[in-house]
């Protein structure tokens, strides 16, 4: 069943169509590929009775089709509510804890079709870009077991790279869906902010807190393009979303900003994998441009650090409050909470105000570019005992995240940007490259990964 489990997921939609493929084939080789792989990697947990999800298959069999993922397999990443399924969101705290309703994004895939076989795994609370928490254990890169699989969306990235999902959900708020990508070889898209709407929560508050955003993951664009119009439902903006294989390379004019002036420290090889891909685009047609940095890196750190401090501390502080429950965080969520109860208001202002320069500077170059690039990662897959690496060519990172500095500019604003695959390194380890727009450029954005993997189909050259 090796083949039916490399197909991408429209394709394993079309042949349930046609009646090709029963729903039940296709579960019955998704459980048998997870129960041959998982073991390995540890990508997908809280994994339901096989003859439960065989019932399942069964039913969807002898059911209506209710859209085009019907009775596609998916595990949804362990931060997003399943009904009936374990939510644990990687903490102890809620280790025993099953979602009473489904998420609204979960709805809108259960309502085409989707069969819910478990979930991937993620750090606890989402935090830090190394997918291992103490109810679930530690997520391997497949390909090389010893290595992190990136995060949040890690089990996710893997579960793609290693064919026991066709497509998957994620979320971003520090490059959750691009850092993971990168790092397994597939495709990872962040929408614009609030295309996806935020699932209200009793902690979520609905007009401060615009950094995280939920988004689609696959092993090609159009699998992307197809998941994230059933995450959002109807939305004009999308109505391109369509037509993304119409689209080509050619004269587009696309800026490189590499390590942002040497501001962003990079491993050996990383930019050099980085500009063989740009070398790549400039032979399909594009027009690559290297970009100064275009504004002080120092600058977008200060406004990351205290927004995503304060939005944290929001969403945890109940938690931080009881003492019986704080001793259960772990010291990354720590951290970030006491910075964000630290910060006054004056702070957040003048962090929100920074931002505010960012995109006003980044529209002008929209102004003259169709898209801007930037390195998905700035290290390689680092060994999966580290917590987080704590230095990059000998320059010391002062925080667990500051090594991922690189995906800031995007999340601050919450623009449109997908992780490309683009090659692998001297080790064997993949990289990818994050190629982003203006707000509601994510049909566009699309348009080009998509014609980016006419060329370069890598997830399909190197399986893990």
């Amino acid at each position: 069943m090796i083949d039916l489990l490399d197909k991408e997921a429209l394709d394993l939609s079309r042949a349930l169509v046609k009646g090709t493929l029963s729903a039940q084939d296709l579960m019955a080789a998704t459980l048998d590929a997870i129960a041959d792989r998982n073991p390995d990697v540890n990508a997908i947990v809280s994994l339901g009775e096989r003859s439960v999800l065989m019932s399942a298959a069964a039913a969807a069999d002898a059911a209506p089709r209710r859209g085009w993922l019907h009775g596609i397999p998916m595990a949804i990443k362990d931060l997003a509510d399943v009904e009936g399924l374990p939510s644990t969101y990687g903490s102890p705290l809620f280790r025993d804890h099953i979602a009473p309703k489904d998420c609204g994004m979960v709805a809108n895939l259960r309502a085409s079709g989707a069969i819910f076989i478990g979930k991937t795994n993620t750090p606890e609370f989402g935090l830090g870009s190394h997918s291992f928490n103490p109810v679930h254990g530690m997520t391997s890169n497949p390909y090389n077991l010893s290595r992190s699989a990136g995060g949040s969306s890690g089990g996710a990235a893997v579960a793609l790279a290693t064919r026991m999902l066709a497509v998957a959900d994620g979320s971003d708020m520090m490059g959750s869906l691009r850092n993971p990508a990168a790092w397994n070889n597939v495709y990872g898209f962040r929408p614009t902010w609030g295309l996806i709407p935020p699932d209200p929560r009793p902690e979520r508050e609905a007009y401060l807190y615009r950094l995280a955003t939920l988004g689609p993951m696959a092993r090609s664009p159009k699998d992307l393009a197809a998941l994230l119009q059933t995450q959002v439902g109807s939305d004009r903006r999308l109505a391109r979303l369509d037509r993304i294989d119409h689209g080509s390379l050619r004269n587009l004019r696309l800026g490189w900003l590499g390590d942002w002036d040497g501001a962003f420290p990079m491993e050996k090889g990383v930019l050099e994998t980085c500009t063989a891909a740009l070398k790549d685009m400039e032979r399909a047609g594009a027009r690559v441009e290297a970009v100064p940095a275009p504004m002080e890196a120092a600058q977008l750190w200060t406004s990351w650090l205290r927004l995503r401090q304060f939005e944290i501390a929001g969403l945890k502080r109940a938690i931080y409050d009881d003492p019986d429950k704080r001793a259960f965080l772990k010291p990354a969520a720590l951290w970030e909470v006491e910075h964000g109860l630290a910060l006054s208001a004056c702070d957040v202002h003048e962090a929100s105000h920074l931002r505010t320069v960012w995109r006003d500077v980044v529209m002008t170059l929209f102004e003259q570019y169709d898209a801007l690039i930037l390195p998905s990662a700035q290290v390689w897959p680092f060994d999966k005992t580290m917590v987080n690496p704590t230095e990059i060519s000998g320059k010391s990172m002062d925080t667990y995240h500051r090594w991922m500095e690189v995906v800031i500019p995007v999340s601050l604003l919450g623009l449109p940007a997908i992780s490309l695959p683009a090659g692998f390194g001297p080790d064997g380890l993949p990289m990818g490259v994050q190629v982003f727009g203006p707000p509601d450029s994510d049909a566009h954005i699309l348009q080009i990964a998509q014609s980016w993997h006419r060329c370069n189909p890598w997830p399909q050259l190197r399986r893990a």
